[in-house]
């Protein structure tokens, strides 16, 4: 039996199978907690470093996308779920994202809009072609490293959407920080409502929510680093990183901890 076992197991490896078994996050209420926390810091963290430090879009892009995908490969290498490597990825996946949006928004004047919809048109090709190739795009079912570049590209696109869609709402639409973000909490509520009191596909609702979640950071971003005269609190892109970066790294911590506990037992 034991001999069996170490054969199929060997097998799986060499399929690119079991060894990304569990190797991303449990899709809980933490999760999105942690997960906004993580956007609101990629807003705040891709602004200082293209817009404070006075770098530009296009480098900043550049910087970050490399700096994604070493956190990527490395993620795709492990052979278990790590949660500071996993946290690592989702928020690189944000502040690139947020360089991204700005760079095709503003530096090519696509705009929001045009921006926004090439974005979306992408992340539904990338689940079509997901769903086509192995049959499910849940996030619950990340058992080969295939599937594994599937989701992390959907994320990487899906944050950059968000961005996208959260200044679109907050500077073209004229309705401001404040007003965006209640608009987008009124939406991730609806979503969070119809998850409890509706049959509808939870994978459909997940990546509503995950899209929702990168616009209501990019806009609480903007709302913490944006002076008054923008409708903002004025806090800053510095000062808001670094509060942003502590709470996300005690959070973190708890993950670490609950993971060892739940691993030894």
């Amino acid at each position: 039996m034991s001999n069996n076992s170490e054969s199929q197991e060997s097998q799986l490896h060499k399929d690119g199978i079991a060894s990304t078994a569990g190797k991303v996050a449990t899709v809980t209420f933490a999760f999105w907690i942690m997960k906004i926390c993580a956007t609101t810091l990629g807003e705040t963290g891709g602004d200082m470093l293209s817009m404070t430090m006075n770098v530009g879009y296009l480098v900043s892009s550049l910087i970050l996308i490399s700096l994604f995908l070493i956190a990527l490969i490395l993620q795709l290498r492990a052979k278990s779920f790590h949660p500071v490597l996993y946290w690592t990825v989702i928020l690189a996946t944000s502040t690139a994202g947020t360089t991204i949006s700005d760079f095709m928004d503003r530096s090519l004047s696509l705009g929001y809009a045009v921006g926004s919809s090439i974005l979306v048109g992408l992340l539904i090709v990338i689940l079509i072609v997901w769903r086509w190739s192995v049959g499910s795009i849940s996030v619950d079912r990340i058992r080969s490293r295939k599937v594994e570049v599937f989701y992390w590209s959907a994320i990487l696109v899906s944050n950059t959407l968000g961005t996208a869609l959260g200044d679109f709402l907050s500077d073209s639409s004229g309705l401001g920080f404040a007003r965006s973000n209640l608009i987008i909490s009124g939406a991730i509520l609806a979503i969070a409502l119809l998850y409890y009191f509706t049959p509808i596909s939870r994978t459909a609702l997940f990546w509503a929510a995950f899209v929702l979640t990168r616009p209501f950071g990019a806009t609480m971003g903007d709302l913490l680093t944006k002076g008054a005269d923008k409708g903002g609190l004025g806090f800053g892109t510095i000062g808001s990183s670094a509060v942003l970066l502590a709470v996300l790294i005690v959070l973190i911590t708890l993950s670490m901890r609950k993971h060892r506990l739940q691993t030894a037992s």
